[in-house]
C-alpha cells in the first residue's frame, strides 16, 4: 500500500475576519475569507465551504461507484449538502453535514435500494470517514428520478 501526497499552496493577508486568501490547487487559484455570517469578508468560499465540498464531492464519487457496481439504474448524481456551524461565537463547531442525493436516471421503483445506498457511501467515503465521531453527518432525503 502506498502512502499518497496532495499538496495545496495558500496565501492568506489580513488579520482574522478581515483577511483574503488565496488557495492553489490541480492548477487553479481559489480565494477564500470568513464567510460573511461570521463577520468576514466574504469574498469566494469560506474553509466550512471547503470542508463541506471535500466531503460531498467524495460522497459523490463513492455513492455513483456503488450505484454502479449494484447494477442500479444512474446517470449523474447531484447532491445538495449543508453543514451547520453551532455555538457561535465563542464555541464555534462545525457540528453538523448533511447530504442528500438525487438519482438521476434512476428507477424510482426500487427507492429503498437506493436509500440502503446512499447510506452505504456516507459509510464507505474516506473523507467522510475523518469526521466521523467530530461532526454529525447524516444523509437527508434520496430523491431518485427516472431518465
Amino acid at each position: 500500500m502506498a502512502d499518497l501526497q496532495f499538496p495545496v499552496t495558500l496565501r492568506w493577508s489580513g488579520t482574522g475576519r478581515d483577511g483574503e486568501g488565496r488557495l492553489e490547487i490541480a492548477g487553479q487559484t481559489l480565494t477564500y475569507s470568513a464567510p460573511d455570517q461570521m463577520g468576514g469578508k466574504g469574498v469566494g468560499a469560506s474553509p466550512e465551504d471547503f470542508l463541506i465540498s471535500a466531503v460531498a464531492s467524495c460522497y459523490s464519487a463513492t455513492l455513483f461507484g456503488l450505484l454502479k457496481k449494484r447494477e442500479l439504474p444512474v446517470s449523474e448524481v447531484r447532491i445538495a449538502a449543508e453543514g451547520t456551524v453551532t455555538g457561535y461565537p465563542l464555541q464555534s463547531k462545525f457540528a453538523r453535514l448533511q447530504v442528500s442525493p438525487t438519482i438521476a436516471g434512476g428507477d424510482p421503483a426500487r427507492q429503498a435500494e437506493y436509500e440502503s445506498s446512499a447510506l452505504d457511501a456516507r459509510n464507505r467515503c474516506f473523507i467522510g470517514k475523518t469526521i466521523a465521531g467530530n461532526v454529525e453527518y447524516t444523509v437527508g432525503r434520496v430523491e431518485v428520478q427516472s431518465s
